[in-house]
């Protein structure tokens, strides 16, 4: 009886571990992640197979800034004499062009310092032939030294004031050559002086304005660059003239620039400089204040690379297929770093340069391999 039970016993065990092992083969030779492929199948897939590559690829900073105007680009016009603003048809956002009037103003003052101008005028004329009367007396004994010197002398006060009147007007726009009394006017033009648009109107119709106050600013977007915050840590990694790709939150429409300044100045609390660049092409979408990100190719490195189609994603992860015998093929999860120019770097790939890998057409394994588990 006590014989039985042992023999009875073995032979449950040896069952058990029989069966154990049979499963643990049928998983090995056909788990989830392995595809096999018929004579038909593997010629109509056009695959082709290869090994990792060590290619030189550009690795890519990602940063962000935004754009910026240099400033001599950027004008604030003002009244140097103020007065009151008589007119101006100016509306943030609006063109202008250079020597377009914006702006009208007028005050008493203006008509004082063009009457002043006038009256001064008429006075040198005069003065200037007594001066050259006196002078010519004088040398012929007619005349003392002292009148001379009094004529010379009303004559050198008289051109200075005309030339200072001269330069007063000019700061209210009234050309001095062409004044005469017939005209003198209480108004005077304000020119744009730059091709732009409009970027503050900070004025109202008969507001009177000091020669400090700012009346509109003006923007030249023509020159705009893209003022990107970089890290200390990175700083090191660019150079002026390199390439730099930019584009916004809502276009993908990338905007070509290279690097025009670095800044050395770090800021205190990001510990960040400030890398101006400048676009190749100007884009009238793109405004002064607009945020963007930005790429910048950063030194070549020498990686372990694959083409593009080498690579399949599946739920969310990125995978390769390795030949492991004739016709069959494992799936094997990788992670990849930099892509440029239909190459993907392959990190942490040491485990993977002795392997035959497909390298063209991977998702039609990947297809065949998704029938297989549903089908199963």
């Amino acid at each position: 009886m006590k014989n039985i039970f042992i023999i009875s016993f073995l032979t449950l065990l040896i069952s058990c571990k029989s069966t154990t092992e049979s499963e643990k083969v049928s998983e090995e030779t056909t788990p989830e992640n392995i595809v096999t492929l018929t004579d038909a199948q593997l010629k109509n897939a056009s695959i082709e197979i290869g090994k990792l590559e060590s290619k030189s690829i550009a690795s890519i900073l990602k940063v962000n800034g935004k754009i910026d105007v240099p400033p001599q680009n950027m004008v604030s016009v003002s009244m140097p004499l103020g007065g009151y603003l008589k007119s101006t048809h100016l509306l943030p956002g609006m063109h202008v062009s250079k020597g377009q009037i914006i702006a009208k103003m007028e005050d008493q003052q203006y008509v004082q310092i063009q009457q002043d101008y006038l009256t001064t005028k008429s006075k040198l004329s005069y003065a200037e032939k007594e001066f050259t009367r006196q002078k010519e007396l004088n040398q012929s004994q007619a005349s003392s030294d002292k009148t001379f010197q009094q004529a010379e002398t009303e004559y050198r006060n008289l051109r200075i004031e005309l030339i200072a009147l001269s330069e007063k007007l000019k700061l209210i726009n009234i050309n001095p050559k062409s004044l005469s009394a017939n005209k003198i006017s209480k108004s005077v033009s304000i020119y744009s002086p730059i091709n732009g648009f409009v970027s503050k109107v900070n004025v109202n119709i008969g507001k009177y304005v000091n020669p400090s106050d700012v009346l509109f600013e003006l923007v030249n977007p023509d020159d705009i660059h893209l003022n990107l915050k970089i890290f200390e840590k990175d700083l090191a990694k660019l150079y002026i003239g390199q390439k730099v790709t930019a584009f916004t939150n809502n276009d993908s429409k990338k905007h070509p620039c290279e690097i025009l300044l670095i800044s050395k100045d770090l800021s205190v609390d990001e510990h960040s400089a400030d890398v101006h660049c400048h676009f190749k092409d100007y884009d009238k979408n793109l405004y002064p204040g607009m945020y963007m990100n930005a790429e910048i190719e950063i030194k070549n490195n020498l990686a372990n690379t694959l083409p593009e189609d080498a690579i399949v994603n599946f739920e969310g992860k990125n995978y390769i297929f390795i030949v492991i015998g004739p016709q069959k093929f494992k799936m094997v999860p990788v992670k990849t770093g930099n892509q440029e120019n239909g190459i993907v770097e392959i990190t942490a790939s040491e485990n993977l340069t002795k392997n035959n890998i497909i390298v063209k057409n991977a998702y039609i394994l990947l297809m065949k391999l998704k029938n297989k588990n549903e089908e199963e």
